[in-house]
């Protein structure tokens, strides 16, 4: 259980914060990037609800909300060969397959797309899609932290936030009446 005493420590004045596992390191390291991104990308969709996002997405935002919090809570913690000591929370396949149960149902309804989709729309679409662009760069970042310690992270994680990326396109479509609202990119129409 999560307790918090004191919202300031004094610990981080030297530039440097705690991971999950008690070590410390650079405010600017890539984990920390990593996980500030998904906790950038929380707030965003924190914007979406309270701009009055509709059902269906609305419940999906909210358990998403909570999802991202535990993707957190896996960058935090360097993943470890300690022999199953270390009880830390770890994405799973359920947290993506639940994504993509999602993207179909949604998508059902939606007519399929001849061109690409111009972030817009109404105004819960237009958050969606800065929640989608959000997720794609926190996405990078843990991608490129991958590279740097593959063995210290999760690759559920990369998987769930490629995931998550395409839903928010979908939801953005959802509500966007189906996609009747979006507007589409005309290619070179300033050439004509």
């Amino acid at each position: 259980m999560v307790r918090l005493d004191r919202i300031y420590t004094k610990s981080g004045d030297g530039g440097t914060t705690g991971l999950g596992n008690g070590s410390r390191v650079a405010k600017h390291a890539l984990r920390i990037e990593a996980y500030g991104t998904v906790d950038e990308l929380s707030s965003v969709i924190g914007l979406t609800l309270a701009e009055g996002a509709p059902e269906p997405v609305r419940e999906l935002l909210l358990s998403i909300q909570n999802d991202l919090f535990d993707v957190g809570a896996d960058l935090c913690v360097p993943q470890e060969d300690d022999g199953g000591k270390r009880q830390a929370l770890r994405l799973t396949e359920p947290y993506t397959k639940a994504l993509e149960d999602a993207i179909d149902e949604l998508n059902e309804a939606i007519p399929p797309l001849k061109t690409f989709v111009l972030p817009g729309g109404t105004k819960a679409a237009a958050w969606l899609h800065l929640a989608r662009t959000v997720c794609r760069r926190a996405e990078r970042i843990v991608c490129h932290l991958t590279e740097q310690e593959a063995e210290k992270v999760n690759p559920e994680v990369v998987r769930y936030l490629n995931r998550l990326s395409d839903l928010f396109f979908v939801m953005s479509r959802k509500v966007n009446d189906d996609g009747r609202q979006d507007t589409l990119w005309q290619p070179g129409k300033r050439q004509s």
